[in-house]
């Protein structure tokens, strides 16, 4: 599936209660806003915009009015104070936030009103708002793609098992997960990519804990196992890729090439696994998490191996070039 972005305007900021966000918002002015788009999560706080350097003003973000602008603003006479809004109004700003309750000049009032740029208002300390408005949007306007695939948390590693349909993946999830390890989705994988370098998995909530078997069909794995065996979401670290085994096709022996896998432009270190009769794929997966966290480490024992031969090589190619010729050329006895 593609990658989608969700939008968020400044009318969902108002509908939304969790605890992620509860900024007791109300709305002041420019009502007739509230259905624009913030892009970004990160906001906006620059006295620079109203003292003139508006430039700094981008779009999609939301522009915080805290004490300091505030008391700039009461400091300005009154067309000095509707010249500095209208500069800062006249950018694509989605909304105002003010923070810690604080009155608000009536000119910001109008000024929303002409524009249509929502004003609202929260009680918290600016800090405080900031903090719970950027992890707020950092989540929900996460890039985000569903995947085929099986998720799983083994060893504290986010292990992504992704192949054909049919070829396995819940059995050797199932296998896992009675070997202590925990499940976070099967079947289906929502990936959100949270910044530059993390991507998080979680099940989407309708199917969460539970696990499709062929033969048993829908198990709920929470109520089966417990609560140590499942967990609701898990940075992606590995990908383990089954596939059929082909006879005559040449598969990785050694291990010295590293592999990977895209997604969402990011690349995630990735183990091809071939599935045959008689081969334990939760053995191999385990150790493949267990591989992937030695590597993390520096440890990579196949680079080791290699290393350690060719010094040998060298080693012994050394010597046989100190020896002296041997005049019958016969050697030593």
């Amino acid at each position: 599936m593609s990658p989608s972005t969700p939008r968020v305007t400044v009318r969902s900021l108002l509908l939304v209660q969790s605890d992620a966000l509860n900024l007791g918002l109300e709305v002041l002015a420019g009502a007739e806003g509230l259905d624009r788009a913030i892009s970004s999560p990160y906001v906006l706080k620059t006295g620079l915009a109203l003292a003139g350097f508006d430039a700094y003003l981008q779009a999609g973000r939301v522009l915080i009015f805290g004490a300091s602008e505030l008391g700039y603003l009461v400091g300005l006479e009154a067309g000095a104070r509707r010249e500095s809004l209208a500069r800062a109004f006249g950018h694509d700003i989605p909304c105002v936030l003010v923070t810690l309750g604080l009155e608000v000049p009536p000119e910001v009032l109008a000024e929303a009103d002409r524009t249509g740029v929502p004003v609202l208002r929260t009680p918290l300390a600016t800090p405080v708002a900031i903090a719970k408005l950027t992890s707020f949007l950092e989540d929900t306007l996460a890039e985000r793609t569903i995947v085929h695939a099986v998720l799983m948390d083994i060893l504290g590693l986010g292990v992504l098992i992704v192949g054909e349909s049919g070829i396995g993946k819940s059995e050797c999830a199932l296998d896992l997960v009675l070997r202590g390890h925990r499940l976070v989705a099967d079947d289906t994988v929502e990936i959100r990519r949270v910044s530059e370098s993390v991507l998080i998995g979680t099940c989407p909530e309708p199917t969460r804990y539970h696990m499709e078997l062929r033969g048993l069909g829908i198990i709920n794995v929470l109520d089966v196992f417990g609560v140590a065996s499942t967990r609701p979401s898990k940075r992606l670290e590995l990908v383990v890729q089954l596939e059929r085994w082909e006879a005559g096709r040449e598969y990785e022996r050694l291990g010295l090439d590293d592999r990977f896998y895209e997604i969402l432009g990011l690349r995630v270190p990735m183990n091809r696994m071939p599935v045959a009769p008689g081969r334990s794929v939760a053995n191999l997966v385990e150790v493949a998490a267990r591989t992937q966290l030695m590597r993390a480490r520096g440890r990579h024992a196949a680079r080791e191996l290699a290393d350690q031969l060719g010094d040998r090589l060298r080693r012994a190619r050394l010597r046989d070039a100190a020896e002296p010729p041997d005049p019958d050329g016969r050697g030593s006895a």
